[in-house]
């Protein structure tokens, strides 16, 4: 490994580290086209290593800090990830399918719509849901 490469992949992960304690993204949206784009990975290397990444408590940090704020939901976080794993399954099934050039159009594609939902077609939320969830944390005071 050169030291560019090594420097490009330390800024890939703290680009996406930061933006996913910033505003809850980075493996996909960021660390997949910066691997396609900077280090040249094919589109299913890319995407196979952000699910590596993953694997690994590498948000831990952060979701410690969103739970001490009352920003997590627990009983959300289980359902979800038991959901996530059925469908990171599902997912990469289709995805080993297809070429890489269909994955590299449905990944623009579903960024794009994104993109433009957000941009566009989201709402602006009441003041209060601004406010941390504590009904929906248990946070225990044990001291430490």
């Amino acid at each position: 490994m050169t030291l560019t490469t090594l420097l490009l992949l330390l800024l890939v992960g703290l680009i996406a580290g930061f933006l996913s304690g910033l505003v809850g993204i980075g493996g996909g949206i960021v660390m997949v086209p910066a691997m396609v784009l900077l280090l040249g990975f094919s589109q299913k290397l890319a995407q196979g290593t952000s699910l590596g990444i993953l694997l690994l408590p590498v948000g831990i940090l952060a979701v410690i800090q969103y739970y001490k704020q009352g920003y997590l939901n627990i009983q959300y976080v289980g359902i979800i990830s038991v959901a996530f794993v059925l469908g990171g399954f599902l997912g990469s099934k289709l995805a080993l399918s297809l070429s890489d050039e269909k994955m590299k159009k449905i990944f623009a594609i579903i960024m794009m719509l994104i993109a433009i939902k957000m941009l566009f077609f989201d709402k602006p939320k009441q003041a209060a849901s601004s406010e941390p969830a504590q009904s929906s944390v248990k946070i225990e005071e044990t001291g430490h």
